[in-house]
């Protein structure tokens, strides 16, 4: 045993109790890692937590294992997630439904999106993609507006459902734009995206890695994106906000871990997921899915996701959504 080890086995001699210490964060990980993400499989932030865990486990040297936990609006992965052993063998890969959309439509949240959780780093932000169906005579933002007004706001809006990340971002679209259109909910991204596809909605706004293969293969026309300024990754697709100010309504991906995992193993997890954002194979997947690798401080990530809250209420209210 090392002097170190030595030193952090404290006896407490009016107890006769002995403390002995957790594995150290030196060692970090010895064993799988499971990466909870309360989604269900196949879907664009699945598709985005695989990527990562598949690059994670290459620069962990541990198979890192995705534990697919969807339902509720990602209420019951979050959840599990809160609860798990605080010992780094167990992250979530979070996103936009449970923490920013969830507070304001569940009075009662099994979890505090803020103070249940230690915030690790964002490590993706995925674009919504406004696109239309190939027949639809539209090629700019303008356009669309244009061609929603001639259609008396009768075009067909599609969305994943009331209250999903699509919805609420042709909901603030319509708001800004003083637009008008005919919102028609499926039973998720996959059937809101088809309906696009088939020509039975006419548009919709949806994030990126639900659509990139469908707009590289011409089934799709992509018109702008609800990032702020051009992207790379995007080629010359605009910003929507270039035509509507103020337009702003991404995707993000980001690791936490549960609230009470030791400093050391939340540095040394800190540690693994900056050197896996620079893995050029990540960079490429990430890129494949037009979406961003980004990563920021554990304090920022926090404001970042309190912010992001904050932003949504006008938008869930503008929506009409109801809390229960």
């Amino acid at each position: 045993m090392s002097i170190t080890r030595i030193l952090a086995v404290t006896l407490i001699a009016p107890l006769g109790l002995i403390v002995v210490p957790t594995a150290s964060a030196q060692d970090y990980p010895t064993r799988p890692i499971r990466l909870i993400v309360p989604n269900a499989a196949g879907s664009s932030v699945d598709t985005l937590g695989r990527i990562f865990a598949n690059a994670l486990t290459k620069t962990a040297g541990q198979q890192v294992v995705v534990d697919n936990r969807g339902g509720a609006g990602g209420l019951i992965g979050m959840e599990i997630g809160k609860d798990a052993q605080p010992d780094g063998y167990t992250l979530v890969s979070a996103s936009t439904a449970a923490m920013v959309i969830g507070p304001h439509i569940h009075k009662k949240l099994p979890f505090h999106p803020i103070n249940d959780y230690a915030f690790i780093s964002l490590f993706g932000i995925t674009p919504n993609i406004l696109v239309v169906n190939p027949s639809v005579p539209v090629k700019s933002v303008k356009e669309l507006i244009e061609y929603n007004k001639s259609r008396g706001g009768k075009a067909n809006m599609a969305s994943a459902g009331v209250g999903s990340q699509s919805h609420l971002a042709g909901v603030l679209f319509l708001n800004l734009a003083k637009s008008e259109a005919l919102h028609v909910p499926y039973k998720g991204g996959g059937a809101s995206v088809a309906a696009v596809v088939a020509g039975e909605s006419q548009w919709t706004i949806t994030p990126a890695p639900a659509v990139a293969g469908l707009i590289k293969g011409g089934k799709l026309r992509a018109v702008a994106h609800s990032l702020t300024t051009k992207s790379a990754l995007l080629g010359d697709l605009p910003p929507i906000t270039d035509t509507v100010p103020g337009y702003q309504y991404s995707g993000w991906n980001g690791l936490l871990a549960p609230i009470k995992t030791p400093k050391p193993i939340l540095a040394k997890v800190r540690q693994l997921l900056l050197k896996t954002t620079e893995n050029a194979e990540f960079r490429a997947g990430f890129a494949r899915q037009m979406t961003e690798v980004a990563t920021n401080t554990p304090e920022d990530f926090r404001k970042f996701v309190d912010s992001e809250i904050k932003a949504m209420g006008p938008v869930v209210k503008a929506a009409g959504l109801q809390t229960y």
